[in-house]
């Protein structure tokens, strides 16, 4: 097999000769089996023996202290390092179309819309989870198998160099930029920064395989294949009508549906849709695979607890995705009492107070009888708005839950703030 056939070319080239047969590759010493391989990063290297015992074929660590004779256990400077290295390997070997995406907002999403796209037509996998850094890429590399035409690889990335990386090691075949926004700006500084890291995709593709939302202000002026409302774009998007169940929207005179909320999910899809029409599929497989489309956890994902409807949208966030997510929510649940629950947006930087001061313009017109603000940053934008019953400060997850639940009858509550406020915890 082409994955045992990567990791002894890989090996050999430092003089170690491997006879293995490999079952499937983990980095949880809890999940492996009989005939896997164990990356061991970090703390990981304190069960290096014990994997071994439940017949690991292979153990891959990187910390001299740890003493283990047995040749399935190599020591290597660098765990993770090797797993790059190996995933680098093995993606020469296959015959498989990488499909890589980034943005400020909606990569998971549209990574999840691109994946049921193409499995209408084609076999392959995508990142799961949060799977799309140095570590959780090459990871997922070496999860393919032989047969699959696909991987569809989210990349993500807090500074110069990472998306460079994460193309360089998946040989990347076609990107998707769904677009630029404030994002880790406590260490890329400024916006036009965020642009230039996650633009290291560009070179490595040629403009017909550049797949942008063209509407967006850093990415109108980039060659390649574009979507958005704006008619110089390739695919045109018009007549987006959502409501509790999904989003419609029409894409160059072709009408769509995907049973998804969030009014941006269709920008999301009108790229997945782009992406899909580069490979050469047809209408109806297209249709077909929004049709059948779901997201991962915490995006737009809805639980019911008796009269209370919880949306629980608090994956991430950052000004950009705010702003979709108050447009989405206003035009919907109008015949319910609405409640947004907003957290911190975390590493925007020195203008962090700025950033959440700002959104009080945006939710001034928005239909929404309370909003509850939740973390340090939160501060100042219940400074904006002042003295208001609609807008409240409260200091704990406690506090909020209470306040909730002095609501009575039909209530639907948006939750909304980055991944560290852990906003679900209210969900009770």
């Amino acid at each position: 097999m082409k994955i045992e056939a990567a990791f002894r070319d890989v090996f050999k080239g430092r003089n170690q000769d491997l006879q293995l047969e490999i079952r499937d590759v983990r980095m949880d010493s809890r999940l492996v089996e009989k005939g896997d391989v164990f990356f061991a990063i970090g703390g990981g290297n304190k069960f290096v023996e014990a994997t071994l015992e439940r017949g690991a074929s292979l153990v891959i660590y990187d910390d001299p202290e740890v003493e283990i004779d047995n040749s399935r256990a190599i020591l290597v400077e660098d765990t993770i390092e090797t797993m790059q290295e190996l995933a680098r390997e093995y993606r020469k070997l296959l015959d498989v179309k990488v499909i890589g995406i980034t943005g400020t907002n909606g990569k998971t999403s549209t990574k999840d819309i691109v994946y049921s796209i193409l499995s209408q037509k084609y076999r392959g996998i995508k990142s799961q989870g949060n799977y799309n850094n140095h570590i959780g890429l090459p990871y997922t590399i070496l999860q393919l198998r032989e047969g699959d035409e696909f991987a569809v690889l989210e990349m993500g990335m807090s500074s110069f160099g990472e998306i460079d990386l994460l193309c360089e090691i998946s040989g990347i075949d076609y990107g998707i930029i769904t677009n630029i926004g404030e994002s880790h700006l406590e260490f890329l500084k400024s916006v036009d920064n965020v642009f230039k890291a996650k633009g290291e995709m560009l070179k490595y593709l040629p403009m017909e395989r550049r797949i942008l939302f063209g509407d967006d202000r850093y990415l109108k002026d980039v060659e390649g294949i574009k979507a958005g409302f704006e008619e110089e774009n390739n695919f045109i998007l018009s007549r987006v009508a959502e409501d509790e169940e999904g989003v419609n929207f029409t894409l160059s005179g072709e009408e769509y549906r995907i049973p998804i909320n969030g009014y941006y999910n269709a920008i999301n899809a009108a790229l997945g849709v782009a992406l899909g029409k580069t490979f050469g599929m047809s209408y109806e497989e297209i249709r077909g695979g929004l049709e059948e489309a779901s997201l991962s956890s915490m995006r737009y994902e809805k639980r019911k607890i008796s009269e209370k409807l919880y949306i629980n949208d608090a994956y991430n966030a950052d000004p950009l995705s705010m702003r979709s997510a108050f447009k989405s929510f206003n035009s919907l649940y109008n015949d319910t009492y609405k409640v947004m629950v907003l957290g911190d947006m975390l590493e925007l930087g020195e203008g962090s107070g700025d950033y959440h001061r700002d959104l009080k313009d945006d939710l001034e017109g928005i239909k929404v009888d309370l909003i509850l603000l939740y973390g340090d940053e939160m501060r100042a934008l219940k400074e904006a708005f002042g003295d208001t019953d609609r807008v409240l400060y409260l200091g704990s997850k406690e506090e909020i839950v209470k306040r909730i639940d002095r609501i009575e009858g039909r209530t639907t509550i948006l939750l909304k703030g980055s991944r560290g406020m852990k906003l679900e915890e209210i969900i009770r």
